[in-house]
């Protein structure tokens, strides 16, 4: 049985244009995967709270150490973890603002990103713990960045998951949704095609 997580970042949560792209690429999985367990994290309506030093004490302080405030940090950011390990396939729905990710994946990216868990220090440098996961990413933007020097989300989203391990990472983009309603009904509408040819595609692989 496959585990999807669904991890929705918009300020709009469910009804922002990249959680409806995520729900829609949910929904093929599903039928190619009747019995899939879904696990959404909407980073709106539950936020994970910013890194600060308080919290980051918490990931470097020793068991014999820790307070009981720390271990709750701890045991929160296990739960993020161990929704993360569960997952075959994750879907992030993303949106950009400022040209970068939201600041609320960011503070969930600095809760999972955690050394001796989902990555490790060698002599040869960091090696990512969860390879094997497949990541799909519904990127929606109001201007077109694709393929620009302006595109800053796609290598830093590439570059993380990459660093915890999963290297197998597809971007499928929605973009001039704020350029009038023609430019912004055909970007979507390529987009769910794009969602649909996917999951076509998956049928034919498995």
């Amino acid at each position: 049985m496959k585990t999807i997580l669904q991890i929705n970042a918009s300020l709009f949560t469910e009804d922002g244009q990249s959680s409806r792209l995520a729900d829609q690429l949910v929904a093929e999985l599903r039928r190619q995967y009747p019995g899939a367990e879904v696990i959404v994290r909407d980073l709106a309506r539950a936020p994970v709270p910013h890194l600060d030093a308080a919290r980051f004490g918490a990931f470097l302080a020793t068991l014999e150490s820790r307070t009981p405030a720390q271990q709750a940090v701890l045991n929160y950011s296990d739960e993020l973890i161990d929704e993360l390990r569960r997952a075959d396939v994750i879907v992030l729905g993303l949106p950009m603002y400022n040209f970068g990710v939201p600041s609320q994946l960011k503070a969930w990216i600095d809760h999972v990103a955690r050394a001796g868990i989902t990555f490790k220090y060698t002599e040869k440098g960091a090696v990512g713990l969860l390879a094997g996961k497949k990541v799909y990413v519904l990127a929606t933007r109001g201007g077109r960045y694709a393929g620009t020097s302006g595109d800053y989300q796609t290598p830093y989203v590439r570059q993380f998951f990459a660093f915890l391990g999963i290297t197998d990472v597809e971007f499928i983009y929605a973009e001039g949704l704020a350029m009038g309603e023609t430019a912004k009904n055909e970007a979507l509408a390529a987009a769910q095609s794009v969602i649909h040819g996917l999951a076509g595609r998956q049928r034919v692989a498995a």
